[in-house]
């Protein structure tokens, strides 16, 4: 009977087990299907819940319409000051690359040259798709998206500021309702992930200033060309953890090689650009997080990718908050802080 008995206790676990499974790809099948509505959706809680204690710091001195107008105002500021400089050093590196594809061209024939000179057939194949045409329409891609983004920061823009109008009545409904789900105090988790964004952005927007002026002093020491426009966009990338501080250390490495037909010194950029990234990434961000955003380098690379598969350049950004807010929620569920503890990078 004992024996029964536990083999049904097992069933069980493994068949709440597989419900769970199922439960998570049905709900990332359908955040993937959903992303012209949901991705902003889920960008313009981000940015409500980043700035509203701004708001209500605001509020506590003036009438609330004026402090949701200047809160408002200084998001819209913030993120448009954001996608000018990020557009801006896209633009300058583009026209450099424009005016120099003679350059590059020699130099990646040169390479597919030795490649096929050293029995590697596959360099054919790869000279014939990755030319300095493809490279242009990539730049010109990338300007289109860029463009495209106008749509999309408005559609957020509208979300948050109903958001915003929102907040303090739905934390309302929220308390008359009971506050609790799920054994889980909603307001309070609100409140907390609110604080928890607020310091995410605080920390990562001194991460990117600082790899931003990092950048320029090396690409300034080295005599790379336009190193205001490398600073430019290693700030804006940052923001995008893991995938952002990589293209932000390959882009000016190939662009080195490129300006100085020089392997040495494209590995000095290498080494000194990566070691930027390794001193901010490892000893300056987790200073400022402390044990509250510490997360685990693997779950940081998982969630990135993971979401920048479903919804792309957003859920590249957007992703690890959602993982912050989830973790935030776990912490109030006795049978779900192994979950936080697990993906913690501190003590848990």
């Amino acid at each position: 009977m004992t024996g029964a008995g536990s083999g049904t206790g097992k069933g069980l676990s493994a068949s709440g087990g597989m419900l769970l499974v199922s439960t998570v790809i049905i709900v990332l099948a359908a955040l993937s299907w959903g992303e012209m509505v949901f991705a902003p959706a889920a960008f313009a809680i981000f940015i409500v819940m980043a700035v509203w204690p701004m708001q209500a710091w605001l509020q506590a001195r003036m009438p609330r319409m004026l402090a949701m107008l200047i809160t408002i105002a200084a998001t819209l500021v913030a993120i448009a000051l954001l996608l000018l400089v990020f557009a801006w050093g896209i633009s300058v590196i583009g026209q450099w690359l424009v005016g120099n594809a003679a350059r590059f061209q020699t130099i990646y024939q040169a390479a597919a040259d030795w490649l096929e000179g050293h029995g590697i057939a596959l360099a054919g194949a790869v000279s014939d798709t990755f030319n300095m045409t493809w490279v242009v329409r990539f730049v010109q891609s990338l300007a289109a998206r860029l463009n495209g983004l106008a749509g999309f920061a408005t559609l957020v823009f509208a979300f948050a500021v109903l958001g915003l109008l929102e907040v303090e009545n739905l934390a309302s409904r929220l308390n008359k309702a009971g506050r609790r789900f799920g054994g889980i105090d909603i307001v309070a988790a609100g409140r907390e992930t609110a604080g928890h964004f607020g310091k995410y952005m605080v920390v990562r927007s001194i991460a990117s200033v600082t790899t931003g002026a990092a950048v320029w002093l090396v690409a300034w020491a080295v005599g790379l060309e336009h190193p205001a426009a490398w600073a430019a966009i290693a700030f804006t990338l940052n923001y995008i953890p893991f995938l952002g501080p990589l293209v932000a250390t390959l882009l000016p490495t190939v662009f080195a090689l490129v300006q100085f037909e020089s392997l040495q010194v494209a590995v000095v950029v290498l080494v000194a650009l990566t070691v930027v990234q390794f001193v901010i990434g490892s000893y300056l961000e987790p200073v400022f997080t402390g044990s509250t955003l510490s997360i685990s380098p693997f779950a940081v690379m998982f969630v990135v990718f993971l979401w920048s598969m479903l919804w792309g350049l957003t859920g590249a950004f957007i992703g690890v908050p959602i993982l912050v807010a989830v973790m935030t929620v776990c912490r109030q569920i006795p049978a779900m802080r192994w979950f936080t503890v697990m993906l913690s990078g501190g003590k848990g």
